[in-house]
């Protein structure tokens, strides 16, 4: 009996050691061959997908894209889809700037910002503010002179400057190009254009003359009496009367069924799925 029950208390201790050296290889496996993380934390199939971007780093923006068929001077976009494209001219007042961007954002609206180079010296932090907004940033020129009023070196130099302004704050040139003062662009504006890095100029169809009004009801009237399908709508990003129409403007876009999205959404087919809208 005593001898027996030897053999049976040896078996047991091998069977106890042998099952405390699986569960320690089956830890040190789930650790990921030595990983120090905690229960819970990063293991071997976290690790395989790649390195982990360092803390800070911002992928660039968007650049500019070719739409083949389309002209160098877009004023629309198609007229068979409940999309317009809202887009503001980048200069003003910056806080008024980040309300009307707030605005659009509790809109469910996407828009397109055509930065003005020396505004956003001033003000550098609102490339990246409107990048994170979901929305796009373009080319302005770099001090909105006329560049119908100069001569080709000194208008390809402002859109240039620009270019590279929003190349270092974003890692973009920007994804359009609208001259100024106005949103019309001449044959020799949009060959310098495409010099430039920017295959089309972005006009409008719908102007709001913001810039002139002084009252809301102006601003609202003229842009819900043009707008439909596919339009491209001109306004100011830092003007308090524009701000103050926005709301309205976004109500009357949600009232008609319509999807605000950026100029590059708008021009883009196929279409891709619009999951904010303004409302």
């Amino acid at each position: 009996m005593d001898g027996r029950g030897a053999a049976v208390r040896r078996r047991e201790a091998l069977g106890a050691a042998a099952g405390l050296l699986g569960a320690a290889l089956a830890a040190g496996c789930g650790q990921g061959g030595g990983a120090t993380g905690a229960a819970g934390g990063p293991g071997a199939g976290e690790a395989a997908k790649g390195p982990v971007p360092p803390p800070g780093h911002v992928p660039p923006a968007a650049a500019p894209r070719r739409f083949p068929g389309l002209p160098g001077l877009i004023a629309h976009g198609p007229r068979d889809r409940p999309r317009v494209a809202l887009t503001f001219d980048g200069r003003g007042d910056p806080d008024l700037a980040r309300t009307a961007l707030a605005r659009c954002e509790q809109a469910g609206a996407r828009v397109t910002v055509l930065a003005v180079g020396a505004w956003l010296a001033e003000h550098p932090g609102l490339a990246r503010r409107i990048l994170d907004g979901g929305h796009e940033i373009g080319n302005h020129t770099e001090h909105h002179l006329d560049l119908a009023a100069l001569d080709d070196r000194a208008a390809y130099e402002e859109i240039a400057a620009c270019a590279r302004r929003l190349r270092r704050l974003t890692g973009s040139i920007g994804t359009w190009f609208r001259p100024s003062p106005t949103a019309s662009a001449s044959p020799l504006v949009q060959r310098l254009a495409r010099r430039a890095g920017y295959p089309h100029v972005l006009g409008c169809d719908v102007e709001s003359l913001d810039h002139a009004a002084t009252r809301v009801a102006a601003v609202t009237r003229k842009v819900a009496g043009e707008l439909r399908n596919g339009s491209v709508v001109e306004l100011s990003l830092g003007r308090p009367v524009t701000v103050d129409a926005l709301p309205l403007l976004l109500a009357e876009i949600g009232r008609r069924g319509l999807h605000a999205v950026t100029a590059t959404e708008l021009m883009d087919r196929p279409a891709a799925d619009v999951t904010r809208t303004a409302r």
